[in-house]
Formats: C-alpha cells, sequence, structure tokens
C-alpha cells in the first residue's frame, strides 16, 4: 500500500509574530512586516483577535473579529496608501 503524496499544507495568511513594534504575518509564502506605525487599528487588540485573519481572497485580508478589511498592497505598498486610521497612536 502507498500512501498519498504530502503537499505544501500552508494557509495563504498566517500571523507569525507580533511584537511591541508590529505584526509579522506570511501571506502566500511571503513573509510581510505590518507596523503598527502605519496600522495603528491592530495596536491594542488581542493577540486572539489577531491571529484570527482570513484571506477571502487573492490580495485581501480581513479580521473578522477586528471587522478590519486591507489589501495586500498596502502592506507591501505603503506609500501608494498614504490615508491611515484616524485613531492616535500612543508615542
Amino acid at each position: 500500500m502507498k500512501s498519498a503524496k504530502h503537499g505544501n499544507n500552508i494557509l495563504p495568511a498566517e500571523v507569525t509574530n507580533i511584537s511591541c513594534n508590529g505584526i509579522w504575518m506570511l501571506i502566500d509564502a511571503r513573509e510581510m512586516f505590518l507596523a503598527f506605525e502605519h496600522f495603528p487599528w491592530f495596536q491594542e487588540a488581542s493577540i486572539k483577535k489577531i491571529l484570527h485573519v482570513e484571506m477571502p481572497s487573492e490580495n485581501h485580508l480581513y479580521w473578522p473579529e477586528l471587522d478590519i478589511d486591507l489589501d495586500v498592497n498596502s502592506i507591501l505598498y505603503p506609500e501608494n496608501y498614504p490615508l491611515v486610521s484616524r485613531k492616535q497612536v500612543e508615542q
């Protein structure tokens, strides 16, 4: 009897680390960093809520418990997305 071949079974989007400066994610096998400076609405969110991320379509990230939608391009090219949350980050 021969077993089925194992493939790469990774999630399309996964939070891999949370630091005091932001969130590290693995998105389609690419490592990306979401700095709280650019994505402040995550800074006071619970770890459980940050870890619950979905990728409903290509280039679309969604945190259902936080009601946050992000385009992956806004992480890759933040200079093209100058509008940020009005939430003030404490310095």
